[in-house]
């Protein structure tokens, strides 16, 4: 069986703001997870932990550091996964390293510079069922060179393509997943913007329905930059960035009428 996405962290220059938004935007409940020497607060769905929230460290100067989400993929085991990502020209930003009581995991570039980690936890870790409002239920990779990318992760992770989708000037958007998810897990496509800029992973955090998710992003401080945008399968979506920076994006379903 394919490895698969299990973890979500978001970094930001303001922590406390960001699980304001997060919170009225999705409906997370937000907790401390208790870390020793380390503000880390897990953002839950119905009492499951689904994404942990951090602040920038002291040592990154104002306005340097760039919020964004981090996802991390599971493995069986996080050295061998890191050795093996490394012989594929990948990079290692933080060697494989312990989580007391919670894992261990290590974060990594792909050949073309897109940050990305993997964690093996200690033991089962519940997880919200996907499309429940405030799970996270589609992973997009926004990349120069999809084919070469869909290479390495299919090696690295054992990824299958799913359906190629033609999207014209852009080129083929690359469904990919494995024999559990046959809609796939998530898509790998050549961003125009990735050609000047650095290419990332964009997550999908499911809401009930899209046009009232779309109206708390605006009301909250947020920006709607594409969409709302019907996917295969009917539901909707939208790519936003929040108040301190970080893309994010929605998916669910709309009402009938709405236009």
């Amino acid at each position: 069986m394919a490895s698969k996405f299990c973890w979500y962290e978001l970094m930001t220059s303001n922590a406390s703001a960001a699980e304001t938004f997060y919170s009225k935007v999705v409906g997370w409940s937000a907790s401390d997870a208790g870390m020793p020497n380390m503000a880390y607060t897990l953002l839950s769905v119905e009492d499951v932990p689904v994404a942990g929230l951090l602040q920038f460290p002291p040592n990154i100067p104002q306005g340097q550091g760039r919020p964004a989400w981090l996802g991390y993929v599971r493995v069986d085991d996080v050295d061998a996964t890191a050795a093996a990502a490394e012989k594929l020209g990948a990079k290692i930003l933080q060697p494989p390293a312990d989580i007391p009581d919670v894992g261990r995991f290590a974060v990594l570039t792909d050949p073309q510079g897109v940050c990305f980690a993997v964690f093996k936890p200690n033991g089962e870790r519940p997880e919200a069922p996907p499309m429940t409002p405030g799970s996270i239920s589609w992973h997009e990779l926004h990349t120069k060179e999809a084919d070469k990318a869909l290479t390495f992760y299919s090696r690295l992770f054992g990824w299958k393509l799913i359906q190629d989708m033609d999207m014209g000037p852009i080129g083929t958007y690359h469904m990919f997943g494995d024999e559990t998810t046959p809609m796939g897990m998530g898509g790998i496509f050549n961003d125009p913007d990735a050609a000047t800029a650095q290419g990332y992973w964009l997550y999908y955090i499911a809401v009930s329905d899209i046009d009232a998710g779309m109206g708390r992003v605006k009301a909250n401080g947020g920006s709607v930059d594409f969409g709302p945008q019907q996917v295969p399968g009917g539901a909707w979506i939208i790519q936003g960035t929040d108040p301190q920076g970080a893309n994010f994006a929605l998916v669910g379903q709309r009402n009938e009428g709405a236009v």
